[in-house]
């Protein structure tokens, strides 16, 4: 798999990564560990050599499952891993004082089978702790040769403008997809101006734009989704336009709506690494192969074209989440 640069930071990762969150957390009842191993070591195998987790999801048994998988490869790969979260546990709120960054950090090189963090992310901004205060307590990590690269996750302009003046950020993690494109207005812009490279979660919209849900779709027992009012039965059938219209434009290149979805991100910027997610060999498959969907200038305008057709319907989260995003 091709490579790419996150900004210029000097961090390369494969062109697109693998988001480990559901493989323990988020989606129901957690993955067989032997099975989560051997996914994560196939991806390995494949070409991917970057690997998103975080204290949150478990708290801790994603890091664990992440460790074991890649400690026999560990010199080949970049591990991004989360702070931020009372106890890891979103629920009870947010913490980013610099004794708990320091703390989740020495924990979490601990489940990662480790002796350093390639990417630190600060998984929400906590509006109690000045982002000043993070960015120096990430920095002095980074000093001690605990971690290499700090990172933000959902952070707006103005935070993102204010940690890297104390510590460059090397990546910002938000979810972006053809069906939430809220980071292009200011977010990307402020990325592209301070070299920071931008990392996209949920992108093929957990799942929506593969295809696979319609109208009717249920969600199973602690499976997020069902929270989601984007995933509700009238937006999920509102919606369904732009399925269509993903569906079309890979059957015009002969490839699955997922690997249109992953080609479009690719081909937005050339610092921009997605990391889908799944616990299944042939997804995996499936996605990786979207690193060789070729878009060019023309097929760009086409698909901006039609997606403004389209208006989504439904808020991506709940108010219960929305008051984590700093923007």
């Amino acid at each position: 798999m091709q490579t790419r640069m996150l900004g210029r930071s000097g961090l390369e990762v494969s062109a697109l990564g693998l988001g480990c969150m559901g493989l323990s957390f988020g989606y129901g009842p957690a993955t067989d560990r032997a099975d989560a191993v051997r996914l994560i070591r196939a991806a390995h195998e494949r070409g991917v050599t970057f690997f998103d987790t975080a204290e949150a999801y478990g708290p801790g048994i994603n890091e664990e499952v992440v460790g074991e998988a890649l400690e026999p490869v560990r010199d080949e790969v970049v591990i991004a891993t989360k702070f931020g979260f009372v106890n890891g546990v979103p629920a009870q709120g947010l913490d980013s004082r610099p004794e708990r960054i320091r703390q989740v950090a020495d924990e979490a090189l601990q489940r990662l089978r480790t002796d350093h963090i390639d990417l630190f992310y600060q998984h929400r901004v906590d509006p109690n702790v000045p982002i000043e205060d993070v960015a120096g307590t990430v920095k002095d990590l980074i000093q001690a040769g605990k971690v290499k690269h700090f990172g933000l996750s959902e952070a707006g302009a103005q935070s993102i403008r204010l940690a890297h003046a104390v510590q460059p950020v090397a990546a910002l993690q938000s979810e972006y997809s053809m069906w939430w494109r809220e980071p292009e207005a200011e977010v990307l812009p402020v990325l592209e101006e301070l070299g920071i490279g931008f990392v996209p979660f949920s992108p093929l919209g957990k799942g929506f734009l593969t295809g696979r849900f319609d109208a009717d779709a249920t969600f199973g027992e602690g499976d997020f989704r069902s929270t989601v009012p984007r995933f509700s039965p009238e937006a999920l059938k509102a919606n369904q336009a732009l399925v269509l219209l993903v569906r079309d434009l890979a059957a015009e290149k002969g490839v699955t709506p997922a690997q249109i979805a992953l080609g479009w991100l690719l081909a937005r910027k050339p610092w921009i690494v997605p990391i889908p997610g799944t616990t299944k060999l042939h997804r995996l498959e499936e996605n990786l192969g979207g690193a060789s969907v070729e878009l060019s200038s023309d097929d760009m305008a086409r698909i901006e074209q039609s997606l403004a057709t389209v208006d989504v319907q439904g808020d991506r989260y709940a108010a219960s989440h929305q008051q984590f995003v700093n923007r």
